[in-house]
């Protein structure tokens, strides 16, 4: 489940660590070689072994630094995510900036393997689950960050509460919008939850970025229209440069809010109801403890 190739012992390593998720491509590699170029210990967080091994290697290539491991979760997966967390865990002792990076776009209806709709249950519910067992570690930090990667989307975007899980008219765009902007709410009820703590949170719009998100690996729908849009895009790396900065900012004394370019950004009015955030907030704990027999009996004992 986990795979530990660095050549640095964790003795020997920086005095801050850092995790990505979905660090294998993209922004989420960017990411990860501008923070190991900041001298942070990075974990990524990748889905497959293969391409996390490929990445693994890009990074240390790419930023001139070796203390940078693989660690393997399928954010697809509650039991794989709470694998994880028991790993990180017993590895060390405190994450002081966590990205949640990884993301999906499907056009056609998919689920996880805990029948999630696919777009809400790894955006928005793998990192919800994630973030939350990892939250110990990230308080043992002086400075805390949690980085949550959002979109301009999340303005299309609407909680069904009725039918979160899009059984019945599914769209694209009705699908990644709720994702998207769950991702806001979830930073939203995040940063109330943390008054009392010094850990920031806040979320990241990284613009129209040129990366395989949309990009069916199977299929390979979207390449061609991908290349023809190529020339317009950021870089992974731009796309990438507000969530670092906000992870390691250390004047940094903003937490709650909506970025773009290093600045904050507009939203949605839903965006902004801090309400609408405390009930997604309440529906991910439910949706999560159905399936989680020892969430549920936390959440039965509390």
């Amino acid at each position: 489940m986990t795979n530990h190739n660095s050549t640095t012992s964790i003795n020997e390593s920086p005095s801050k660590t850092a995790l990505v998720t979905g660090a294998n491509s993209g922004m989420g590699l960017a990411a990860t070689v501008e923070l190991l170029k900041k001298d942070y210990y990075v974990v990524m967080l990748c889905r497959s072994e293969q391409r996390g091994e490929e990445a693994l290697k890009k990074a240390k290539e790419q930023s001139n630094r070796d203390h940078v491991e693989l660690m393997l979760c399928d954010l697809c997966s509650l039991h794989s995510i709470r694998q994880f967390a028991e790993a990180f865990y017993e590895r060390f002792s405190k994450l002081d900036a966590l990205i949640n990076n990884a993301g999906i776009v499907t056009t056609k209806r998919t689920t996880t393997s805990d029948g999630f709709e696919s777009m809400i249950g790894i955006n928005h519910l793998g990192h919800f689950l994630l973030t939350n067992l990892l939250l110990e570690k990230i308080k043992r930090s002086e400075q805390g960050r949690i980085v949550t990667i959002s979109s301009g989307a999340h303005k299309a975007g609407k909680i069904h509460f009725d039918d979160p899980h899009l059984k019945n008219n599914f769209s694209v765009i009705k699908g990644y919008g709720q994702s998207k902007l769950s991702n806001i709410l979830f930073t939203i009820q995040l940063d109330e939850l943390l008054q009392d703590t010094s850990i920031q949170a806040n979320s990241v719009h990284p613009g129209a970025v040129s990366t395989s998100l949309g990009i069916n690996r199977d299929t390979g729908f979207g390449k061609t229209i991908h290349s023809v849009l190529r020339p317009f895009f950021q870089t992974p790396e731009q796309g990438a440069d507000t969530a670092v900065y906000l992870a390691t900012f250390p004047e940094l004394e903003v937490s709650g809010e909506y970025f773009y370019k290093r600045k904050i950004a507009e939203r949605s009015k839903l965006a902004q109801d801090k309400t609408l955030a405390e009930n997604l907030w309440e529906w991910s704990e439910r949706e999560i403890a159905l399936k989680d027999k020892k969430l549920f009996q936390k959440l039965k004992n509390s």
